[in-house]
């Protein structure tokens, strides 16, 4: 059963997300930034779907080329590609325990990796191999934290809302 969620949550930690995808970072350490607005659409969207749905993964997805200047529709596809496997995965992902649901991040995060690498291909861009699968390793990894953090998250706001 679908979880009561505030919108205002939502937003809250998608704009948290959108910041840490472009705070600025040392050179050696930021080819292991996470996805993090991918990772928090996916947790929304497992607790969430009726309010975080392919709509909203769009509308990230054109947000996250404008703020970092990639190609426009480039983040919004490979977004709308892991929204539809998570909305039509996610009530059997939200069952797997935290080790097998930290894989299932993984597989999502390499498939997001691989459509911007495809896409990135086409344009003739070449992007170096540590700096486009070093962030879907580091979010599985990040992957409990996330979890842990905003399912605690949730509970607050729903005690207090």
């Amino acid at each position: 059963m679908e979880q009561r969620v505030h919108w205002l949550v939502i937003v809250a930690t998608v704009l948290v997300a959108l910041a840490l995808a472009i705070v600025p970072m040392p050179e050696w350490l930021s080819s292991f930034r996470p996805d993090w607005v991918v990772i928090v659409m996916i947790y929304w969207m497992l607790i969430s779907p009726g309010r975080m749905g392919m709509l909203s993964a769009l509308l990230l997805g054109l947000l996250l080329d404008t703020l970092t200047g990639s190609l426009l529709g480039q983040h919004a596809l490979a977004m709308l590609a892991v929204a539809y496997l998570t909305i039509t995965f996610s009530l059997r992902i939200r069952v797997f325990p935290v080790g097998q649901m930290s894989l299932t991040v993984l597989l999502l995060l390499a498939l997001y990796q691989f459509l911007l690498f495809w896409v990135d291909g086409m344009a003739g861009q070449k992007v170096a191999l540590l700096t486009r699968w070093a962030p879907a390793l580091a979010g599985a990894l990040v992957w409990p934290l996330i979890l842990i953090s905003l399912d605690g998250l949730q509970r607050e706001t729903q005690t207090r809302i």
